[in-house]
């Protein structure tokens, strides 16, 4: 925990400190969709927008990254998904997100699943710009699409 804070709270950085001897420092998928999709989805009123919404964007202010460039690269480290950018105008951005955590689970239509990943972008995108960006996603594996992706607009 980062001790300087009058009100401790954890950062990023301190979520690399892993010192498990015998387990390491990976959890399977399938604990992540459970917390995710059974956990949040499931289990919170109104699907957990809410609470991942603010999650997300929290997630998003911690990260040590200064460009949307660098947070596309830290979603491949963390394996989040395979994020591209697939259009680019002047106030809006789309990045198509392969490999996504959800993909492979069955298909429900009218299901976008992974609002927070968008959430994280977008509060890593606010830290980064200094002004509100706002990030819905607008396709999901989970619906049925080929991928899963996110509008970004400044």
């Amino acid at each position: 925990m980062n001790k300087t804070n009058s009100v401790q709270e954890f950062t990023f950085e301190d979520m690399k400190k892993i010192s498990r001897a015998k387990m390491g420092k990976s959890l399977p998928i399938e604990l992540y969709r459970a917390i995710r999709l059974i956990g949040m989805y499931q289990g919170l009123p109104m699907k957990g927008k809410g609470t991942t919404v603010t999650v997300g964007r929290k997630i998003g202010e911690s990260l040590p990254i200064h460009s949307l460039e660098e947070l596309l690269d830290l979603f491949r480290e963390l394996k989040i998904g395979d994020p591209q950018v697939v259009l680019e105008e002047e106030h809006k951005i789309h990045v198509a997100v392969k490999d996504c955590f959800c993909e492979g689970l069955p298909e429900i239509e009218g299901s976008m699943v992974c609002d927070l990943e968008g959430a994280i972008m977008e509060g890593a995108l606010n830290k980064i710009k200094d002004k509100r960006v706002y990030v819905r996603e607008i396709k999901c594996n989970v619906n049925g699409d080929e991928h899963c992706e996110y509008e970004i607009r400044f």
